[in-house]
């Protein structure tokens, strides 16, 4: 299967290489693309080097399926011509998630949901995938009514740069390129992204509006805090979830201990709980902390950690693509 890397000298881009290596993706050949700078320099992909080809060079060699992780603006005038040529795009920008006619796609909750037809299939956000993974298989079980999420969410979210921002300022240095409005060693931003009209950020209406969609269930309420913390192994989040019928702890942990790519770290007499640390790298989604909101009823307090630059992007985009190869869909 030919498959395009889109943005593949980018952060991500060289996870999804990464990803599509280790989960022995049926790649016949491998194009990576990028933008004009980037022509003609090499990536690496399963000891082997390639050569980073354009666009149009991209659309031209016909791949199966091509992978976009090179912003919105790049998905939003790409990502319909590869469609037009045949292509199947797997965007991870949040160009497409929220139009209408593209599915918004985490598998294991409505990958079901794809057909053949689908030419560009939106990636979420890799802070609401996390959260969703969770949250798919408690409504399916006891209802929910409404969620408020809190995040602490790593640098690598916002790319190279805001990585090198963190270590520079850690070094002492002052002369380092900014891409925080404020020092983020030593600090926390309760900030991502732009902020809207009505006070929340792009970030934090991107959770509401797509666990909405994801989830295929407009009556979740769902309202959101989302901070950038000076950690590199991925996002974490408190996760409030009001049910409208009750639950046994003991059940819920049964529930999330059965399911896919959920591992449940829940011991705190023996100090075990999920941690960026911990689940960096990996592509499973970690719960701890789990207990009873003692202050209403059906309401469960959860703690949410996963890789965000894995699950929360390049995992996440490459499991579309192997339910796409699947069923015969690409």
């Amino acid at each position: 299967m030919k498959v395009a890397v889109v943005g593949a000298t980018g952060l991500v881009g060289g996870e999804i290489l990464k990803v599509l290596a280790e989960r022995n993706f049926p790649v016949t050949e491998l194009i990576p693309v990028a933008s004009e700078r980037s022509i003609g320099k090499k990536v690496n992909f399963k000891g082997q080097d390639f050569t980073v080809v354009g666009y149009e060079t991209a659309i031209s060699m016909k791949p199966n399926v091509a992978i976009f992780s090179a912003g919105g603006s790049s998905s939003l005038e790409m990502a319909p011509k590869f469609a037009a040529a045949g292509i199947t795009v797997v965007d991870n920008s949040s160009a497409w998630r929220m139009d209408p006619t593209k599915k918004l796609v985490v598998p294991e909750i409505n990958a079901s949901t794809l057909t053949a037809e689908d030419k560009i299939i939106a990636n979420p956000n890799c802070s609401t995938i996390q959260m969703v993974v969770v949250l798919n298989p408690l409504h399916k079980k006891y209802k929910i009514k409404r969620v408020v999420v809190s995040t602490y969410q790593s640098v690598t979210g916002t790319g190279k740069a805001a990585v090198d921002q963190l270590f520079d300022e850690r070094a002492g240095k002052t002369d380092y390129a900014k891409v925080y409005p404020h020092k983020i060693d030593l600090n926390v931003l309760p900030h991502i992204d732009v902020f809207q009209d009505n006070g929340y950020t792009k970030e934090e209406m991107k959770m509401i509006l797509e666990t909405n969609k994801i989830m295929m269930d407009d009556s979740i309420k769902v309202t959101a805090t989302t901070v950038r913390i000076p950690t590199i192994g991925g996002h974490s989040e408190a996760v409030n979830i009001e049910f409208e019928n009750d639950f046994d702890l003991a059940e819920v942990r049964a529930i999330l201990e059965k399911e896919e790519g959920i591992i449940v770290q829940d011991d705190p007499k023996n100090v075990l709980y999920p941690m960026p640390i911990t689940a960096h790298g990996k592509d499973e989604v970690f719960v701890g902390r789990i207990r009873r909101d003692e202050s209403q009823k059906n309401t469960l307090n959860l703690w949410i950690v996963a890789d965000n630059l894995r699950k929360g992007a390049a995992t996440n985009a490459v499991q579309i693509a192997e339910y796409l190869a699947a069923n015969h869909l690409i």
